[in-house]
């Protein structure tokens, strides 16, 4: 077979041409990555933010028994299970703040109702969902906008989340502190900044 020019090939031949020529450039550096990337740590990176009370996110997928008890008895309907994903993840329970977030019931409903252990009982500031991470471009107090929704909105207050001393949004990471936000999504919830929020819960 003779080889013919590139700019010979038809549209889809050449385009087939050099995305074979960048997966050739671009395998050392995936090999490279592959041999120094700790095994499955990938793998465990969450994505999707946990009820209240779960365990760490490995655990917590061989140990859901994926029944829908803490679906069932929330006071809210802040936690639906997740479908349509790998076998890993589907029936296995999720909160997704912008529909529903939680709302750290009085009664911690979601921890008692679990049969597996999945969900600990833990106390409501000892609640580790995940934590607020603002965006201070994106909020509308650096437009000048007396804002304080999630401010209002926090379960926990100022025990989680306050104002700095130049008058912006200040979420307590309680990893330094062992009181501050839980994560549990409410601030996220109702930031008023479309189509992307200023403030958006990150899983732990």
């Amino acid at each position: 077979m003779v080889d013919r020019p590139v700019d010979d090939l038809p549209p889809h031949d050449r385009r087939r041409f050099f995305a074979a020529g960048i997966a050739k450039m671009l395998q050392p550096l995936a090999e490279y990555l592959e041999q120094r990337i700790p095994p499955g740590l990938l793998a465990s990176v969450q994505e999707h933010l946990r009820p209240p009370g779960a365990i760490p996110e490995k655990e917590f997928l061989n140990t859901c028994y994926r029944c829908g008890n803490c679906v069932a008895v929330c006071p809210v309907n802040a936690i639906t299970q997740i479908r349509e994903q790998s076998d890993e993840l589907n029936g296995t329970p999720r909160i997704e703040p912008r529909r529903q977030a939680c709302t750290i019931c009085e009664d911690l409903s979601c921890m008692k109702a679990c049969p597996s252990g999945a969900l600990k009982l833990v106390d409501r500031l000892a609640i580790r969902m995940g934590l607020a991470v603002v965006d201070p471009v994106l909020c509308v107090r650096s437009q000048g906008e007396d804002c304080k929704v999630c401010l209002e909105r926090c379960p926990l207050g100022e025990t989680a989340i306050r104002l700095d001393g130049r008058g912006r949004v200040h979420v307590i990471d309680p990893s330094g502190t062992g009181q501050g936000c839980v994560g549990c999504g409410l601030c996220e919830q109702r930031c008023p900044t479309t189509p992307n929020r200023a403030i958006r819960v990150r899983p732990s």
